[in-house]
């Protein structure tokens, strides 16, 4: 594919109804960024200089998103570990292994990333809308390989029970909420995650859900968020830097005087995740929430009958 028919197809979401399609784009969209004839340079960041950013020779020399050389496969690499990613999580439970959850992290981060830096070749006039199909897609790619791995989930609308006890009167009514992840297992709902590209203008709400939740039901509901990464471009070239998009003081405010999350998973996690106390307690790679974390979750007592309409 040329970067005209690679900008095309990643913004067509209906192209994108299986694992097999978002890898095939991905060996594509790798092969055309491995040839220096196809791009017009490689632009390092000057803060972060595992941190990259292709610039396309389109009519507006767009530049991408960063792209963690650390995690972003090259397309020789990719011809190996994505058939591997597709073998560890169809087989979770029988392939734990330091290399397995490496393959998986970063073949989901280079997946999603790939389609992202398509995106970024859009007209600027269409950055909402790619922003957009990016998040959409990637809610999808989540939810289509925690299928695959054996665990039934979708998207959609939760429709709570509320029973209010007023002296002899018992009245029963309902309440909608609208959720990215909707884990289930059999009628009963038991993990309700958030699956968004950035935590950025998004944390709060997070937190607040789970808050709700357990004060309309009285349940503890297990509420988890998955987060490919934080950072975005700052500057200009050829001066780029990268710039972090979590909030540090916002995740810890919630989590220590609100309630904390059950998971919080990134696939590039900043390095203030792994040092800081509370961040480090409760922020973890995506590979802890797929091979241990989500059946842990999933065998506690806690669940909620409720009626799911899903998108």
């Amino acid at each position: 594919m040329n970067l005209e028919e690679l900008v095309r197809t990643a913004a067509t979401k209906d192209n994108f109804t299986d694992l097999n399609s978002y890898i095939d784009f991905c060996r594509e969209f790798l092969d055309f960024v491995d040839s220096p004839e196809s791009i017009q340079a490689r632009i390092v960041a000057r803060n972060e200089t595992q941190y990259q950013f292709i610039q396309f020779k389109n009519e507006q020399f767009s530049v991408t998103r960063p792209l963690n050389s650390n995690l972003f496969y090259t397309a020789k690499e990719a011809k190996v570990k994505l058939a591997l990613f597709l073998d560890v999580i169809s087989n979770i439970k029988k392939k734990d292994s330091p290399a397995n959850r490496e393959a998986v992290n970063r073949s989901i981060y280079t997946i999603q990333q790939s389609i992202g830096a398509a995106l970024d070749a859009l007209p600027a006039g269409k950055s909402n809308t790619a922003r957009k199909i990016n998040g959409d897609l990637f809610e999808r790619l989540i939810r289509l390989l925690l299928i695959r791995s054996g665990i039934e989930c979708t998207s959609g609308i939760v429709k709570i029970p509320i029973t209010v006890q007023d002296g002899n009167i018992t009245e029963t009514f309902s309440m909608s909420y609208q959720h990215d992840l909707i884990i289930k297992s059999g009628e009963f709902v038991k993990i309700i995650g958030s699956v968004r590209t950035s935590s950025k203008d998004r944390i709060d709400k997070i937190f607040v859900d789970k808050f709700l939740l357990g004060r309309l039901t009285g349940k503890d509901i297990p509420h988890v968020a998955i987060f490919l990464n934080d950072v975005q471009r700052k500057g200009k070239e050829p001066n780029f830097r990268v710039n972090a998009t979590f909030l540090p003081g916002h995740f810890k405010g919630y989590t220590v005087k609100l309630n904390p999350l059950d998971g919080v998973y990134y696939f590039d996690i900043r390095p203030n995740m792994i040092s800081e106390p509370i961040l480090r307690d409760h922020i973890r790679t995506f590979d802890n929430f797929l091979f241990t974390e989500v059946w842990a979750l999933l065998d506690r007592k806690d669940a909620l009958t409720a009626e799911v309409t899903t998108f």
